[in-house]
């Protein structure tokens, strides 16, 4: 039998998760879609997927009980042979597939049908730090004695370098920008000194917020744009002392968890997939809250620099998760798996 992976927008963290998936199983089909206009692929992908999958008598087969689900979502009128043919995995919100359908407004699609896929929190694809481990021996920024790049920016031997705050997410309007840099200008408001990296990946259409922000921030921006080089990114996130979501949706939360793998100190939203992985301490509930922690980081950036990671990063490792991951997918399905 086969294995049939869909990905309807296959960049970002669902690629890295279809790319380990691929490379693990054997036999494995592989049908994508561009990571482009989110919204548009979770309303219109099932129905381009039901008409461009050729129907296989090697893949694998759903339990009946949950094909209705894909008939939902392809809007089947006739046998429903063509859901059988769609097999696991689809991408669920942790969480609460509820709060993805509130946050994007739109009607049930992939990750509705996925939230009966048994993926909990210890099953988060969010972890393939894989590609990380190579730049944790350099991210024991604490303490070390080596010359930082970033020295010459502090403004003189005897001052600690600013707070630097990074942002690694996709420039769309669901991971809130401009929230994001509404706190920070407030902290130029203050005077508060601080520097910024605003990363992650850009598509056609670019919300006018960061051409702005980045004006209004002058000489605050250490990094602005995507890095193409993992190693670059990385560096980057190894030298940052905070990582800040103020994502409105998150499937799995991968930047977040990447830049605490590099030491940053996260600040997240108390919602979506956020309070499954980090601890209440890195949960903020409004603005006003992130502005308040911020502010106090860039007073003292030697608490964030000091401070040791309370959660656990080792369960959302791809060495913990992809024998698991293995299992659900080859294991001959049951009525009640």
């Amino acid at each position: 039998m086969s294995v049939l992976i869909i990905e309807a927008f296959y960049g970002g963290s669902h690629k890295q998760l279809v790319d380990l998936l691929q490379e693990d199983l054997e036999n494995c089909v592989l049908y994508t879609l561009p990571a482009k206009k989110w919204h548009w692929r979770a309303r219109t992908s099932a129905l381009y997927f039901s008409q461009n999958i050729p129907m296989s008598e090697h893949y694998r087969f759903m339990p009946k009980h949950k094909t209705r689900h894909l008939q939902k979502m392809l809007n089947l009128k006739g046998n429903g042979s063509a859901a059988s043919t769609v097999a696991l995995p689809f991408q669920r919100e942790q969480g609460s597939s509820e709060n993805l359908l509130k946050n994007s407004d739109i009607e049930p699609g992939p990750c509705d049908a996925a939230k009966e896929e048994n993926l909990g929190s210890s099953f988060m694809p969010e972890s393939y730090l894989k590609t990380c481990n190579s730049s944790k021996n350099s991210s024991s920024r604490h303490g070390e004695k080596e010359q930082n790049p970033y020295d010459s920016l502090s403004g003189g031997d005897d001052q600690p370098r600013p707070l630097h705050i990074v942002w690694p997410h996709r420039w769309e309007h669901d991971k809130d920008p401009e929230s994001f840099f509404k706190v920070l200008m407030h902290l130029k408001d203050l005077r508060l000194n601080f520097h910024v990296s605003v990363l992650g990946e850009t598509f056609t259409d670019v919300p006018d917020i960061f051409s702005e922000s980045k004006k209004a921030l002058g000489s605050s921006v250490l990094h602005w744009g995507y890095l193409p080089s993992r190693d670059d990114y990385f560096h980057v996130l190894c030298r940052a002392d905070v990582v800040v979501s103020t994502a409105k949706h998150e499937f799995f939360g991968v930047a977040m968890l990447e830049a605490v793998y590099c030491g940053c100190y996260p600040l997240c939203p108390k919602d979506l997939v956020y309070p499954e992985i980090f601890p209440a301490e890195y949960l903020y509930s409004t603005p006003e809250q992130l502005s308040k922690r911020l502010q106090n980081f860039c007073k003292r950036p030697d608490i964030v620099r000091k401070h040791l990671y309370k959660g656990e990063m080792t369960p959302f490792s791809w060495a913990a998760l992809h024998g698991k991951f293995r299992s659900l997918l080859t294991t001959e399905p049951r009525e009640d798996l």
